[in-house]
């Protein structure tokens, strides 16, 4: 997948292999607006009102009267996207991770026939990519349940959903065999197990067992992606499949024994997802840490055979931190992508608190690269920040331009220098987009500066920030130049 690197000695300088797929990643519910447009229905997105750093977004029983719903507007991407393409175009993408908005496709998701507007508007995004050259890299679930899906079945509680998810990738996969090659089946599958309304949907009540609950809904999505990629394998054997997972490395806070087990069981929990979407089976400390827990869930005959049969092809995974475990019972924490973990006084910190890790990103990709030995695919990296607008229109963000450099730079040392092999890699919020975590739009990732402002008002014009020709020349020079 990679080209060979440079023996010592040798005069020739390694370079990333030509095939490199540089970008940039949104996700549908995060940018795409025009919530009820197109026959499309309501999902759990577009009932999560907006919060703020600190404080978490309302999800409501439906939409109600005075509240903010970010994903309602977004950044209006559904009617924009022939723009912001070629913005992307020019910036030089091999490649653009977006997502699916699901009840575009099925508005209650348990309808028979799928909706051809809603295929038709992807019809659309996809061909306008293509005709760019861009590789259209998309995931299937994003954080967008169809909402009538969790008030008449509970959502991923229910192993109905195998059969509901099943048909919208029959119909996605059957429109799309000949424009989508990569697909990605669940955004970071194993966020169910941290934030079970985000992921899927599912307020866990007081009197249940959170991780009975949790875990049975994870096995019901991944027996679905395992589904999804046999079938779409019979639709187009040309199809590529991966997992998504959020990859947070945990350093142990000490050598003492008891810290480096700590740091080893914060990693196994998330290797459960991968190991299982990449081996095709629980691992047996899996099996042990669920049967410890009481939360062994439930399988039906015949699904160890489905998951077998279900494996992916690569590993795409989000990095934005690293994170520290730790067995003191006092210790200060910070934050991060989903997780809060004890501070590390070596990295500096985001705006938001997560720790600034490079080397985190090289760490990530050899231990996910040696443990499973099959192509990882960076689809998620960038900093979130707040921008200024200059008064002669210029946004300099020099704190982005060093993020991404110095990231970049680690995902090099790690296919150059350590051989792992990697398909790409895609800026998060290649445009700024409504935060998934806090529902803000002054957390900005993107490379283009997008005129919307946390109360819902602002323009939507487009600017190009200095990253974007930051991005532009790295791409250009395949990686080569990112002084």
């Amino acid at each position: 997948m990679t080209d060979t690197p440079s023996l010592p000695g040798c005069k020739t300088r390694p370079a990333m292999p030509e095939n490199f797929l540089w970008g940039g990643a949104v996700a549908a519910n995060q940018c795409e607006g025009a919530y009820n447009a197109g026959g499309k229905g309501l999902s759990t997105a577009d009932v999560l009102a907006a919060g703020s750093q600190g404080v978490p977004r309302p999800y409501t029983d439906g939409v109600k009267p005075g509240l903010y719903y970010p994903s309602h507007g977004a950044i209006d991407f559904y009617h924009r996207y022939k723009e912001d393409i070629a913005l992307f175009a020019e910036a030089g993408f091999k490649c653009f991770r977006t997502s699916i908005n699901w009840t575009r496709i099925f508005p209650e998701g348990d309808e028979e026939s799928p909706n051809e507007a809603g295929l038709r508007f992807y019809d659309g995004l996809f061909g306008e990519c293509l005709k760019y050259g861009i590789e259209p890299v998309v995931t299937i679930s994003h954080y967008e349940t169809p909402y009538t899906l969790v008030k008449k079945y509970g959502s991923w509680r229910s192993r109905r959903m195998i059969e509901f998810f099943t048909r919208y990738c029959e119909a996605i996969f059957t429109r799309y065999k000949e424009t989508v090659k990569y697909w990605l089946t669940f955004n970071e599958i194993n966020v169910i197990t941290l934030n079970p309304v985000m992921a899927a949907g599912i307020r866990v009540e007081a009197d249940e067992s959170f991780d009975r609950v949790v875990y049975q809904a994870a096995h019901h999505q991944l027996a679905a992606s395992a589904k999804a990629v046999a079938l779409g394998r019979e639709i187009n054997p040309n199809f590529k499949f991966g997992m998504m997972m959020l990859y947070p490395p945990f350093y142990a806070e000490t050598c003492r024994p008891e810290d480096q087990l700590a740091a080893m069981g914060a990693m196994d929990s998330h290797y459960l997802f991968s190991d299982v979407q990449v081996r095709g089976a629980y691992s047996r400390k899996a099996i042990n840490m669920l049967t410890e827990k009481d939360a062994l869930p439930d399988e039906e005959a015949g699904d160890a055979e489905i998951l077998k049969n279900g494996t992916v092809d690569f590993i795409g995974f989000s990095y934005y931190n690293s994170n520290v475990a730790t067995t003191r019972k006092e210790a200060g924490f910070t934050g991060g992508n989903m997780l809060n973990a004890v501070k590390n006084p070596y990295l500096k910190e985001s705006e938001w608190g997560w720790a600034i890790d490079p080397a985190g990103l090289r760490i990530a990709m050899n231990n996910l690269y040696d443990r499973y030995g099959v192509p990882v695919f960076v689809v998620e990296n960038g900093l979130g920040a707040q921008d200024v607008v200059e008064e002669d229109g210029s946004i300099r963000d020099p704190y982005r331009i060093d993020y991404l450099r110095r990231h970049i730079m680690a995902m090099k040392d790690a296919v150059l220098t350590d051989g792992v092999a990697c398909l790409g890699y895609t800026v998060w919020g290649c445009i700024d987009l409504v935060s998934a975590s806090t529902g803000e739009m002054k957390k900005r990732y993107g490379l283009i500066h997008v005129d919307k402002n946390d109360d819902g008002s602002g323009n939507l014009g487009r600017r190009k920030k200095d990253s974007f020709y930051w991005y532009q020349r790295c791409i250009n020079t395949n990686g080569e130049e990112l002084g």
